[in-house]
Parts: C-alpha cells; sequence; structure tokens
C-alpha cells in the first residue's frame, strides 16, 4: 500500500486495486471507504505512522458496494468502534442481503472487470447509519452527501464545501486523464451524476481510481464531464 499526502489534512492510501482515504479534523479521523478485505493492517499502521491513533477513526463512509471499498471496514470498526455509513440503496448489498447489480461492460471494460474480480470477496458488513442526498455529515466543516447513482444504485460522493474538497467514489475516475469511470449499472445515469458532482466546482477532487485532482480542479471536472456526455449521446 501506498500512502499519499494529498492536503496536510487529507491522505490516501493507494491499495493494488482502488485506494481510500483518511480526513483529519484535529484528533478526529474519517476513513472514506476502507479498501479490501485484507487491507485493515496496513491502513492502521499508516495511521500510526503520520502519528495518529486509529482508535481515533469515528466514522467510514462507504461511497458504494464494491468489494474493494467496504471489504475492510467490518474488522476497522469491531476494533476502533467506528460507525459505517453508506446509502440506503447500498446498505443491503453491503449487508450481504442483496446481490450488486451486474453491470453493463463495454468491450474495452471487459479485461479490466476480470482484474477487478480478483479483488477478495467482501464480508457481510453492518452498516450503522443510512444515508440520503443531502446530509451532512459532521466531519470537514460539514460533510454533504451527494446521491451519485449510476455506477451502483447507492453511489456517493462526499463533499467539503468548506475545504474545496471532493471525494467521488467511482463515479468520477482518473487514468492519465479524468473520466467517467467503469464498470456501470447505468451508463446514462452515471453520466449525469459525474455532471452533477462537475458542478460542485471543488478545488480537490478525489477518485476511487487514479490520482487526485489539486490543480484546476473544477474546469478539469466540467470539462470531462461535458466530453463523457457527448460520447454518451454519440455512441450510447
Amino acid at each position: 500500500m501506498d500512502l499519499i499526502e494529498v492536503l496536510p489534512q487529507l491522505h490516501m492510501f493507494r491499495f493494488p486495486i482502488g485506494q481510500a482515504y483518511l480526513w483529519r479534523d484535529g484528533t478526529e479521523l474519517t476513513l472514506i471507504d476502507a479498501g479490501d478485505l485484507h487491507a485493515a493492517p496496513a491502513i492502521e499502521e499508516a495511521v500510526r505512522g503520520l502519528g495518529h491513533d486509529p482508535a481515533r477513526i469515528a466514522r467510514i463512509v462507504i461511497t458504494h458496494g464494491h468489494r474493494d471499498h467496504y471489504g475492510a471496514a467490518q474488522e476497522l470498526a469491531d476494533r476502533h468502534g467506528a460507525e459505517i455509513l453508506a446509502h440506503r440503496l447500498d446498505a443491503p448489498v453491503i449487508r450481504g442481503e442483496e446481490e450488486i447489480g451486474e453491470p453493463v461492460l463495454l468491450d474495452w471494460e471487459r479485461p479490466l472487470y476480470e482484474k477487478g474480480l480478483t479483488v477478495p470477496v467482501a464480508p457481510p458488513t453492518r452498516v450503522d447509519t443510512e444515508l440520503t442526498d443531502g446530509e451532512v455529515l459532521p466531519f470537514g466543516g460539514g460533510a454533504r452527501v451527494v446521491h451519485s447513482p449510476g455506477h451502483t444504485p447507492g453511489a456517493i460522493g462526499v463533499h467539503l464545501p468548506r475545504h474545496g474538497v471532493l471525494f467521488t467514489g467511482d463515479c468520477v475516475a482518473e487514468a492519465g486523464r479524468v473520466m467517467l469511470g467503469v464498470f456501470n449499472i447505468d451508463r446514462e445515469q452515471a453520466v449525469a451524476s459525474f455532471r452533477r458532482l462537475a458542478a460542485l466546482e471543488a478545488a480537490t477532487v478525489c477518485f476511487g481510481h487514479g490520482g487526485p485532482l489539486t490543480k484546476d480542479a473544477a474546469a478539469v471536472m466540467r470539462t470531462s464531464a461535458d466530453r463523457d456526455a457527448r460520447l454518451q449521446i454519440e455512441h450510447g
């Protein structure tokens, strides 16, 4: 796992597939996603390496119900007393009560999808709080939940307006350029969500896959969302 500083209050944990983020408010910590089934020890070691106590992890916000995003959430929450939060539409998947819907794959996505299936299956994981669009969570000066469906029905972004930070989950990705995320259940809906996230004009954008966007972020997001919207109209 690689540990990358995005901002003084924000670090990224990069795993072989996917990533998670640590936000710090004084001594209180918040995780945005939790990596795969085996990620807990690496996350704890990295938190300690930053000079923080993993017991200060107050909450784990899951952006959506895919195995590389919540695999270690239950283990971390059980060890440190953290609350687990996820959108109400993906919560049954995370709890193991429902199966996640199958994505509609473009031809070039199929090899990537096969690689993604090598991530260990996540265990049924409790969700303490089911989220809805527009809720404000008590970290980062008021973190707003932005429902951004398409990748999954309950996918969310997390927006910290006071700090100009946006976590997109897998709705948006960075792979040499900023682009619509892959493996979408409803591509048209995902494009609309991309445009909604871009309209927030965040100064720092953190993706579920790919490097954070810290320069000209608002303009890049806007341009990329418009481009992918046009491609959706042209090619379906």
